[in-house]
């Protein structure tokens, strides 16, 4: 029997002809758009509404986060992970990938090095190069079906000029959530050679499995949040992207200096609508976010068990995010996008997230959707099999 729910996951939203990045790189053509991480559901209600008054207001001018946003925030953090922050610590930013830019900006000089660990989300990859970083790549373990970091390979791959370490947690695109034990196994690499954190978490409301927590990366200690900038936003849990708004939680202050003052002259203030859908999505929606999450699980186990069945294709489970991480190296495509392309299924290349021989398939969208997807995808794969 299909849930019932309050909010219609199930509607289809016609995204042509507004726009959308996502659905217009297809125009005119028969492809499903899975690539991009923006999910084809409406906001909140809550949301929508925030933003209906806002705009009946009719002035439009520079806005500053309110007092009572700052103070959502903190609340936020101190009732999901009994995170304890000052609002002083927090940095609005237009966007949570200016928040990785501003971080390679602010830590270290020229020359020195960034390391991460790979697949990863493409920003993480060219933030290092646009300020003359050198950014050093350490492949993850795939061990017994499961992403983890090579803390040993990491390790070795440090150099005297590394400052800096770009974490994803949860991981896109292989959708980990990394144990409190893996982040602390980390951060004493960190500590022992000195190297900044920026921790991504925009993903951090997307826990899909019930039995997994979202540890801040900060929440390990107090020297370890004196070297960790926390990136954050409601942008991709309630689906409001294109609004532009995120923070970073930054507590010691020498280190939120520097970032400020890396961004002067070239980030620009948050925009007001963002600010009040932000306000909303974290004060009034919790009932929405759950019934999301609901529907996220049911069409996480959909691909997970479409996947298993289509041949030459696999991929691990996915703990977080709307986002699958599929293996076709087996399928032995010379272009596994176009390939997809041509079957009417626009997904994005694992080149790009440094992991070539994978695609990643965002399945935030009604399920109608994803399964015409899911179908079109099986039918290609066993033609080639053919």
């Amino acid at each position: 029997m299909n849930k019932v729910y309050e909010y219609d996951f199930d509607a289809v939203v016609e995204r042509r002809g507004t726009a959308s990045m996502k659905w217009d790189k297809y125009k005119g053509r028969d492809i499903i758009p899975l690539w991009v991480a923006d999910m084809d559901f409406k906001s909140a209600p809550a949301i929508c509404e925030a933003l209906r008054r806002r705009v009946d207001h009719g002035v439009f001018g520079y806005t500053k986060p309110a007092s009572e946003l700052n103070d959502v925030v903190v609340a936020m953090l101190q009732n999901h992970y009994g995170w304890k922050i000052k609002p002083e610590w927090l940095v609005w930013l237009p966007g949570l990938v200016t928040g990785l830019n501003v971080a390679c900006r602010a830590v270290g000089q020229d020359g020195d090095d960034v390391i991460t660990a790979v697949p990863v989300y493409p920003p993480f990859l060219s933030a290092p190069l646009n300020f003359n970083r050198n950014l050093i790549q350490v492949p993850m373990l795939e061990n017994n079906n499961r992403w983890c970091i090579d803390f040993d390979r990491l390790e070795q791959a440090i150099t005297p000029k590394t400052r800096l370490f770009m974490l994803c947690n949860p991981h896109n695109p292989v959708g980990r959530v990394y144990s409190g034990k893996e982040l602390s196994t980390l951060t004493e690499i960190c500590t022992k050679h000195d190297i900044v954190i920026c921790s991504d978490e925009i993903h951090c409301g997307l826990i899909l499995n019930p039995e997994k927590t979202h540890v801040p990366t900060a929440t390990l200690g107090s020297s370890i949040a004196k070297r960790t900038i926390t990136l954050m936003s409601a942008s991709k849990t309630f689906n409001t992207p294109g609004l532009g708004c995120a923070f970073a939680v930054i507590s010691n202050e020498e280190l939120r200096r520097r970032f400020t003052k890396a961004m002067a002259g070239i980030v620009p203030l948050v925009n007001g609508l963002g600010l009040a859908a932000t306000l909303v999505a974290l004060r009034d929606c919790a009932d929405w976010h759950a019934q999301l999450l609901d529907y996220l699980r049911g069409n996480r186990d959909l691909v997970e068990q479409t996947i298993a069945q289509i041949p030459h294709t696999a991929m691990a489970p996915v703990e977080a995010t709307f986002l699958a991480w599929i293996d076709v190296r087996d399928a032995r495509l010379k272009n596994p996008i176009k390939f997809f392309e041509d079957a009417g299924v626009g997904l994005q290349d694992g080149t790009e997230f440094a992991g070539p021989g994978f695609v990643r398939l965002n399945f935030g969208c009604p399920r109608a959707t994803l399964k015409k997807a899911l179908r079109r995808m099986t039918l290609a794969m066993e033609k080639l099999r053919a």
